[in-house]
């Protein structure tokens, strides 16, 4: 069974050459058996066309015993041919050996000629040991045939010159289907190598072996797979480290309020629990904590959820003004307790969507508690929101420190953080946007560092305008 591509390349080629070989082979031979065939019949048809038409009209007054003399008596020495006269009976009269036969001869030839006049004949089999060609044409007297002019020759030393020539053709073609054979093989070796060079690249990533590299030896197909086949394995790379930097990120970020909490359980433990103050502040570390790992613990279901494609939401059409007041009441008291200004420009007309009320609100959560988080005292954060067409664009931007524009590019995607040392799990902007484009809308970061960070939601205007829900 042919399994690899070398082996059927090979075939496939051996087989087209054979084929074209073979049919070469059988024109070239038909055209040399026209050709000496063809010509050695033309040659005898002429020469008996010939002698018939000149006895025919100087003889015509001659008995066909006295024609057979005289032709007999005036062949040229040279005559290759074997001449003979028959009666209408078909027996020969005489021949150009000076003999005569009661045998009947009743060739296609001979037939055709009592018929017709002239008659043609070529044996491919032998006829009494050989091959033979004829010609017979008809002697006439007073329009009647009186009897026949037959000129005959073997043809056997024309078949063996084609049989040889057949065999010269022949070897040649072995030696055209061995040659091409040979090629074949150096051709299925330069398709197949660089394919067998990639199939090993592709096993050894396959155990895990991502550093390896695919050489590109031609620019084609298989060079645009090889160049392919390492941009894959770099993005690989690239998601492996964002991997590890990000288990080492969530580790850090889980063991920090692990060991915040542990500490003021242990000092609780041993404490004065009559010292009121004391107990009411470790209690409100441990809550606090708590609600930290708690959200990390979300963001990682909500992540793992987007990741399976196991997310829903529940659109419904309501006001997103509503939503952004909300979260302007809530958002001021962390304003106020940081120094960090919140400024908010809503407009006075409602702001229709059809969405998810709660995927929403956690959008917008997370994009203004980054930018408290990130902006220092003293700072300030706004939160717009505009109508523009068939859109709402909801902005939410800070003076806070910004992001590098080399990791600008790569904020939003999954297990990507950046180097702020700021704490976090990463997935909060890769789940806001997928909640986004799951509203048929668009998340945007504009960034300049160390001058701040602008996010832009846009999201579809929903047509009607009236009875909407109340977000709960």
């Amino acid at each position: 069974m042919l399994k690899g591509i070398r082996s059927r390349l090979i075939v496939y080629i051996t087989l087209m050459l054979l084929l074209i070989v073979l049919l070469l082979e059988g024109v070239f031979i038909a055209a040399v058996h026209y050709y000496y065939l063809g010509s050695a019949m033309e040659t005898l048809n002429t020469r008996a066309t010939t002698s018939a038409t000149f006895f025919n009209k100087y003889l015509e007054s001659y008995s066909l015993n006295e024609r057979a003399r005289y032709i007999l008596e005036n062949l040229s020495p040279e005559e290759s041919s074997k001449v003979e006269v028959l009666s209408p009976a078909g027996h020969v009269v005489i021949n150009s050996f000076g003999f005569s036969s009661t045998e009947q001869v009743s060739t296609p030839d001979v037939r055709a000629a009592l018929t017709s006049g002239k008659g043609n004949f070529q044996s491919i089999k032998p006829v009494n040991g050989e091959r033979i060609m004829a010609v017979s044409i008809a002697l006439k007297e007073s329009g009647s045939t009186i009897g026949l002019l037959r000129y005959s020759v073997s043809a056997e030393p024309l078949y063996h010159v084609i049989v040889k020539i057949a065999l010269n053709a022949a070897f040649i073609g072995l030696l055209v289907i061995g040659f091409g054979f040979m090629l074949s093989l150096i051709i299925a070796k330069r398709i197949v190598g660089p394919i067998q060079q990639l199939t090993g690249v592709a096993k050894e990533m396959a155990t895990g072996n991502f550093a390896v590299r695919a050489e590109r030896r031609y620019d084609d197909e298989v060079g645009t797979l090889a160049v392919t086949l390492n941009y894959m394995s770099e993005e690989i790379l690239k998601s492996e480290k964002l991997k590890y930097d990000f288990i080492s990120s969530v580790t850090h970020e889980l063991r920090t309020p692990l060991t915040s909490i542990k500490g003021w359980g242990e000092t609780l433990l041993v404490g004065d629990l009559s010292d009121r103050q004391e107990t009411l502040q470790g209690l409100e570390v441990m809550t606090g904590e708590t609600d930290r790992l708690i959200g990390l613990v979300e963001d990682l279901l909500d992540f793992s959820k987007f990741q399976a494609g196991e997310i829903r939401i529940v659109r419904q059409p309501y006001d997103l003004r509503g939503l952004l007041e909300d979260l302007l009441l809530q958002f001021r008291y962390r304003g106020q307790t940081k120094q960090i200004r919140l400024y908010a420009d809503l407009p006075d007309q409602p702001l229709p969507v059809d969405g998810d009320f709660n995927r929403l609100k956690q959008v917008f959560v997370n994009l203004l508690d980054n930018a408290f988080k990130f902006t220092p005292a003293e700072g300030e954060v706004r939160l717009t929101a505009v109508l523009e067409g068939e859109r709402i664009l909801v902005t939410v931007a800070d003076n806070g420190e910004g992001i590098e524009a080399e990791d600008l590019a790569q904020l939003g995607t999954k297990f990507f953080k950046g180097r702020s040392r700021q704490s976090g799990s990463g997935l909060g902007l890769a789940i806001c946007k997928e909640i986004i484009e799951l509203h048929d809308g668009q998340l945007r970061i504009e960034s300049e560092f160390t001058k701040g960070t602008t996010v832009i939601v846009e999201l579809p205007r929903y047509e009607v305008e009236q009875h909407f829900a109340s977000p709960v």
